[in-house]
């Protein structure tokens, strides 16, 4: 249970709506699917990019019908929300397909929504001239052993991983005025990429400032030491001071510690819960579309902002590329019409 005054789970106002999954791997088979069980969303449909895997994962979690292809489930007449957990450069073509369906109310994709600011500017427009709701499922980080077509691709750490801690910096002070980012390559991997190790700070127009590390790539562990995977974070105030951890990487309930001058008389507070990351907030992700669907309220994690999102991410890549401090404001998320 939280401690007074805390609840870290969202209650579940709706999950009418059926849903189709794309995808078959950790994400989906071990959060999606089992956060969704607990809520009692009803899956009706998976398909992935091999029907073994998706069969597989089906007969897990009870999904009746499995299609052979992605397409094909997002043609099914039966599903009302199609949910992607799928690599980001085949997104856009699914989310433009299930955009054309009639029966399809709505689309849950994975960060990121695509692979340039550009392309999640056009999705973005085109979601919002076929009237249907497109959200993302902006929720913190995963660790990308899990994910091995990231070799496939450039981009790795700051599109794929800083996404999630961007975003809640965003969430939490409004949209930065400018980013500075510094990178090297990670020398655990084998592969080329751009960003390995990253070292983010931003600036906001209130005056805070943020400074974000990601190296998430494998660990560190199995380096013949204790696993020491950890996500710590720490907001410092004029007022008061907030600290704790994201506990998934070693499996435990995420933690929360604060004091402030005005609301706990300078002494340390520290609430406590039960559920975890993973899965527990892929809860909240599905209910707030469905909860949009139904009452034709904006989704929470609309399209629209986490565009905004991956601009952020564009700032960073330019100001890695180019050495500098790059202002928010010299990327462009207009419609191009």
């Amino acid at each position: 249970m939280a401690s007074e005054g805390f609840e870290p789970d969202v209650k579940v106002r709706t999950s009418e709506y059926r849903i189709g999954c794309i995808g078959a791997g950790m994400i989906m088979a071990e959060c999606h699917l089992a956060a969704y069980a607990q809520a009692g969303f009803p899956v009706v449909a998976i398909a992935s990019r091999t029907k073994a895997s998706a069969e597989k994962v089906a007969a897990r979690w009870s999904i009746p019908t499995v299609h052979d292809t992605p397409e094909q489930l997002i043609e099914d007449s039966e599903v009302e929300i199609v949910d992607l957990a799928f690599p980001p450069d085949l997104q856009p073509a699914l989310i433009r397909h299930a955009l054309k369906q009639p029966h399809i109310k709505a689309i849950l994709a994975q960060k990121p929504l695509a692979l340039s600011v550009d392309e999640a500017v056009k999705l973005r427009d085109e979601a919002a001239k076929s009237g249907k709701i497109l959200s993302v499922n902006q929720n913190m980080r995963a660790i990308p052993h899990w994910q091995t077509f990231l070799q496939d691709y450039d981009r790795l750490t700051l599109a794929n991983m800083s996404v999630h801690h961007l975003d809640v910096l965003r969430f939490l002070f409004g949209d930065p005025s400018e980013i500075t980012t510094l990178t090297r390559k990670d020398p655990r991997t084998t592969f080329e990429h751009s960003d390995g190790i990253t070292v983010s700070t931003l600036r906001f127009p209130s005056g805070v400032l943020a400074v974000s590390l990601e190296d998430v790539w494998s660990g560190p562990r199995q380096e013949g030491y204790e696993d020491d995977q950890h996500i710590n974070w720490r907001v410092d105030g004029t007022k008061g001071v907030a600290k704790g951890t994201i506990g998934w990487p070693k499996g435990a309930a995420s933690t929360l510690t604060y004091a402030s001058t005005e609301t706990t008389d300078g002494k340390w507070v520290s609430p406590s819960w039960d559920t975890m990351w993973f899965p527990h907030a892929f809860i909240g992700v599905m209910e707030q579309l469905q909860h949009a669907v139904k009452t034709g309220a904006p989704p929470a994690l609309s399209v629209a902002d986490n565009v905004k999102t991956m601009a952020l991410i564009e700032a960073g890549y330019r100001s890695i590329h180019e050495g500098r401090t790059v202002k928010l404001s010299e990327i462009s998320i207009k419609s191009a019409n």
